[in-house]
């Protein structure tokens, strides 16, 4: 049918010819986004930014709660501030008064801030917090500029802690560098903030800060450093104890005046900056600076004999609350000589020697220690050679095994065989494997013939020979066996030392001592020594034959080395493989004895007790005794009485007559000793 005329035929879109393209649309013009929907989608980012910024804020508000919290929980016990202990000091004095060393903690007079000087808190104010009282404890202030002029430094050059937080530092916490301290630290000051006042804050710090050489608070300084009360010191003392605080032993005028001098000037420097000096009273406390106050310096190598000292203070004066000042018996010449001694011989023979350690002590015939030298170096090695280590005796031990004899009826003139023996399965021998024959008992003490002191302990008995040993102070262990003659049981020196005072004080027993009086602070004594001892441990007669005996070591036998011209006996010893050699010699007035060794027990080089030991004894002694009397040893007398039984001229080493000379101070010469290859100084 005909379409209708007029109408109009319209296609169906979806109505095209095979294989033909859909036509596109046409395209239209886009617009921009309307100004009201930007900004809202940058209001809507805002609220999201702001959203979680204020739950990370309320976050770290919790969390540094929490960590508040934690430490405030961790806090040490701060409801008592007084109730903060303190180690009572303790400081030692030589004989003639000098200082050794102090122990503890030296506290001076509390002091109100109305008893001191108007400059002395105002020196300390001045120089670690200028706001003090203006702020709560901790100073934002001081800690900018504080952080300010180290990053321009590149390096800490101020802190910015205020005397608060030094005060919480130093009474409640330890010195450990860590953000949990910090955090208390901050804590603590704000509570003492809260708690006190700022009067009662500075003078607790005042009273309670560290100030060097063992002293808390400006009081126990000023006494230390001027010997004087806090009360009474000048501008310039007072500047010199404020400068303390940043570094007590660098800026210690007991250690270095001029540096102490020079941060005296920066502190006063730092008054006139904050107003509390003027130019002219800082130009005149800057003249007063020669009345800084020298402090005797501590005697650093008595360390060892303080150390043993210490340890007994509590059995005179028992574990007092008070400070207490100790007198002791050191002599300090003596130490001088003996450090001396010991020192220059490991340097100039210790190295070829292989020997590393040395000791001495020294005491008088009833027994006061007057030096003491426990090792080479206290630096190195507080352990004390000279009153803790137990070591082989070697010969030296041999006096004991005679003194038995002598007590049993031997001679000095009874006659022995040395050559070699076998007693069961021992078999001592000689130093050097060489052996002399018919010997009497006086020529076997000065050669140091093994097989002869055998010989005889066999006829005293061992038991015999112990119990005399026991009598003159030998503690350590003593092994029952025929051994025990050539000291192979160890001993420490100062029990040897000690035993050895009973011959040159005459058969005196000696208890080493170190201690003669201790006083409080105050200056009441609370112990004062009054003599004891033993008492006789040893008859007249026989200690007088021990002379005797013990002189021929030094006159011709292995003890030669040790001669300097005072009447002298003595002992060598040698242990086997040259582990130890000692050296035991006395005057009428001073014992001492010299062990060189090493710590180890390894062998030394060929150094016997006749060697380094006896050699190290003569350069102490010639020291030791400078300008002393030549005193006989005790019961010369006696000693003649007894030599009446006569000594055989053949193969003797000297004449009765020789030994009795130079034991009593005679002046003939010697006669010449019999020949040897070496000096025969003990066991090998």
């Amino acid at each position: 049918m005909a379409p209708r005329r007029g109408s109009e035929l319209r296609a169906d879109p979806n109505d095209r010819p095979p294989g033909r393209a859909r036509a596109a649309p046409p395209t239209r013009k886009r617009r921009n986004p309307p100004r009201r929907a930007v900004r809202g989608k940058k209001r809507g980012i805002l609220r999201t930014l702001t959203r979680w910024g204020v739950m990370a804020m309320l976050w770290g508000a919790i969390a540094v709660v929490a960590i508040c919290g934690y430490f405030a929980f961790t806090l040490p016990k701060i409801s008592d501030l007084a109730a903060v202990g303190r180690r009572p000091s303790v400081t030692l004095l030589a004989a003639d008064g000098s200082l050794i060393a102090t122990y503890g903690d030296l506290f001076g007079e509390p002091l109100r801030l109305k008893d001191m000087p108007r400059y002395l808190p105002e020196a300390v104010l001045a120089t670690e917090d200028r706001r003090f009282y203006h702020h709560f404890g901790i100073d934002p202030i001081g800690l900018g500029r504080a952080l300010v002029a180290d990053i321009r430094a590149g390096h800490v050059v101020q802190g910015g802690s205020t005397i608060t937080q030094q005060l919480a530092k130093n009474l409640f916490l330890t010195p450990e560098r860590t953000l949990g301290r910090k955090v208390q630290e901050a804590e603590l000051a704000i509570w003492l903030e809260h708690r006190f006042s700022k009067e009662q804050i500075l003078e607790i710090y005042l009273n309670r800060v560290y100030l060097g050489a063992g002293t808390y608070g400006v009081d126990a300084a000023a006494r230390r450093y001027f010997g004087k009360s806090a009360r009474d010191v000048s501008l310039y003392e007072a500047a010199v104890i404020a400068g303390l605080l940043r570094a007590p032993t660098r800026f210690s005028p007991a250690n270095d005046r001029e540096r102490a001098a020079a941060r005296a000037h920066q502190v006063l420097d730092n008054m006139v900056a904050a107003n509390f000096i003027t130019q002219a009273q800082m130009a005149a406390a800057e003249s007063q600076k020669t009345q800084l106050a020298r402090v005797e310096p501590v005697l650093a190598g008595s360390r060892y004999f303080a150390d043993w000292i210490s340890e007994q203070i509590a059995g005179f004066a028992g574990f007092a609350s008070r400070d207490l000042v100790v007198k002791t018996t050191l002599d300090p010449k003596m130490q001088a000589a003996a450090e001396r001694a010991i020192a220059d011989t490991l340097a100039k023979d210790g190295e070829k020697a292989e020997a590393s350690q040395g000791a001495l002590i020294a005491m008088t015939p009833e027994g006061a220690v007057r030096a003491l030298v426990g090792g080479r170096d206290y630096a190195d090695s507080q352990f004390d050679r000279a009153t803790q280590a137990l070591r082989q005796p070697g010969s030296s031990f041999k006096a004991f095994v005679y003194l038995a004899a002598l007590e049993h009826g031997t001679r000095p003139s009874d006659h022995f065989v040395d050559a070699p023996i076998r007693i069961g399965n021992y078999q001592p021998h000689d130093f050097g494997g060489k052996y002399l024959g018919d010997v009497t008992v006086a020529e076997a003490v000065a050669e140091s013939i093994n097989t002869v002191a055998i010989q005889v302990e066999q006829r005293v008995g061992i038991d015999a020979v112990i119990a005399a040993a026991r009598r003159l102070g030998i503690t350590s262990e003593l092994h029952r066996d025929l051994s025990l003659a050539l000291g192979t049981s160890e001993v420490t020196l100062m029990d040897l030392t000690a035993a050895y005072a009973a011959f040159a004080s005459g058969g005196e027993g000696a208890w080493p001592y170190g201690i003669e009086q201790i006083r409080d602070r105050d200056g009441q004594i609370i112990f004062q020594r009054q003599g004891s001892g033993p008492g006789r441990v040893i008859d007249p007669q026989t200690a007088a034959t021990m002379n005797m005996l013990l002189a021929g070591v030094i006159d011709h036998g292995t003890g030669r080395a040790a001669q300097f011209g005072l009447p002298i006996a003595g002992k060598t010893g040698t242990t086997q493989d040259y582990r130890d050699a000692l050296f035991v010699g006395y005057t009428a007035d001073l014992v001492a004895t010299v062990w060189f060794g090493n710590d180890d027990n390894s062998p030394m080089k060929d150094v016997t007790g006749g060697g380094l030991p006896a050699r190290t004894w003569r350069a102490f002694m010639v020291e030791a005794t400078r300008g002393e009397p030549a005193r006989p040893l005790p019961s010369a007398s006696v000693a003649v009485a007894q030599a009446t039984a006569p000594m055989p001229a053949a193969g003797s080493p000297a004449p009765l007559q020789t030994i009795l000379n130079r034991l009593f101070g005679g002046g003939a010469a010697s006669a010449p000793p019999r020949p040897r290859e070496k000096d025969p100084n003990d066991m090998k």
